[in-house]
């Protein structure tokens, strides 16, 4: 078990490789923190009996998420019947999808739902059923974004095109002044993106950004393929059976404008604020300068830790930091891992930084988007 772990832990923080480039991006070789910090997390798992994946918490809340997820879904394709009961079940439908995506895919896609290969990959094969797909999730989020987190060019969650300057490293345009603004309703956009375009352009190009990634062959196509059946199924030809394509088409918008929202703020508070870092390799090498473990302490913060109900609704994320450094533990555990992570950061002067509340992080992140897109 404790090998298999180390062993996923390894292969977790590998890097893809760049575009046009044979040689990876390195981190600096000094592993004394994660070494101690890994040491003090065994440590604990091993007094308190926990197991590091899944447990009968997790089965729990898989049980409850899907069931508010079907349940909103028939009561607004079958029973809804005026605006004031399609709207709110709308809502519920999206936050349901999104704790779909933050609670079950995103533990079963870190390998942190079960020790069983297959349980894994079936809880990440959750995200095909709501309109993504778990492969291409698998390279960009699993693989290129944690690794590369807050590293510009490399990154791809914090490369929005011409759209939005989320870096000090990126090209400030004249519209970029507005993006404190414009950038919250966009972000209700994110689901619709990947939903019907951006996961197609991927698997076709075989690129993200300036990544290279394998198009799935074999069973990872067949996924790809019935997963998208399966979402445009239920997600439109089946309500079009019972309602007005107009009205389909609102209430998908709501459903999925909330989804995008809760994402998108989900993964933004912990990178784009102004205590986080956004390091560089250093000058004409591809070696940073900071180890693997620090680089992540110093670019992710953890939001509204004593917050309980949003932490089971966001599937621990608000802990992001115990997410990142130990991806392949179920999430479940990171409220006791957190003071564990936060002390250890403190004993070897490790930076560390956490917003107080959910509201402060959005704060933080409001005054990070008007400071990227002023100077």
């Amino acid at each position: 078990m404790e090998e298999e772990r180390l062993h996923d832990e390894k292969r977790a923080r590998q890097p893809a490789l760049p575009r046009g480039s044979g040689r990876k991006l390195a981190f600096g070789e000094d592993r004394a923190f994660q070494t101690e910090l890994r040491r003090r997390v065994d440590e604990w798992l091993h007094r308190t009996g926990r197991r590091p994946r899944g447990g009968w918490r997790l089965h729990l809340k898989t049980a409850i998420i899907l069931s508010c997820f079907a349940g909103s879904y028939a009561l607004l394709v079958f029973v809804a019947r005026a605006w004031w009961q399609a709207v709110p079940l709308a809502v519920l439908l999206g936050l349901a999808t999104a704790g779909i995506g933050t609670n079950i895919q995103h533990d079963g896609g870190h390998r942190a739902y079960s020790d069983r290969r297959w349980v894994n990959r079936a809880m990440a094969a959750t995200l095909d059923l709501i309109g993504g797909s778990s492969h291409v999730w698998h390279w960009k989020h699993t693989l290129v974004h944690h690794t590369y987190v807050n590293i510009t060019g490399y990154d791809t969650d914090i490369d929005l095109g011409r759209l939005a300057r989320l870096s000090p490293h990126q090209e400030r345009l004249a519209f970029h002044r507005w993006q404190h603004l414009y950038l919250w309703p966009l972000y209700g956009l994110l689901a619709v993106k990947w939903q019907l375009l951006t996961d197609f352009r991927h698997v076709a190009t075989g690129r993200l950004c300036r990544h290279s990634i394998p198009r799935p062959k074999g069973w990872d196509l067949v996924l790809f393929v019935v997963g998208k059946a399966a979402f445009f199924t239920w997600a439109f030809a089946v309500p079009m059976l019972f309602h007005p394509i107009g009205v389909v088409l609102l209430y998908y918008c709501v459903a999925a404008g909330v989804l995008g929202l809760v994402l998108s703020v989900v993964f933004q508070l912990p990178h784009c604020v102004p205590q986080a870092d956004f390091p560089l390799p250093r000058e004409g090498t591809e070696r940073m300068e900071n180890p693997w473990a620090v680089h992540q302490a110093s670019v992710t913060l953890d939001f509204a830790r004593s917050n309980r109900a949003l932490g089971w609704l966001v599937g621990g994320l608000n802990f992001h930091l115990e997410h990142h450094l130990f991806p392949v533990i179920c999430h479940t555990h990171y409220p006791g891992l957190s003071g564990i992570v936060e002390q250890t950061c403190r004993d070897l002067g490790v930076k560390y930084a956490e917003h107080e509340s959910f509201c402060a992080g959005v704060a933080e992140h409001y005054r990070w988007l008007r400071q990227m897109g002023s100077r």
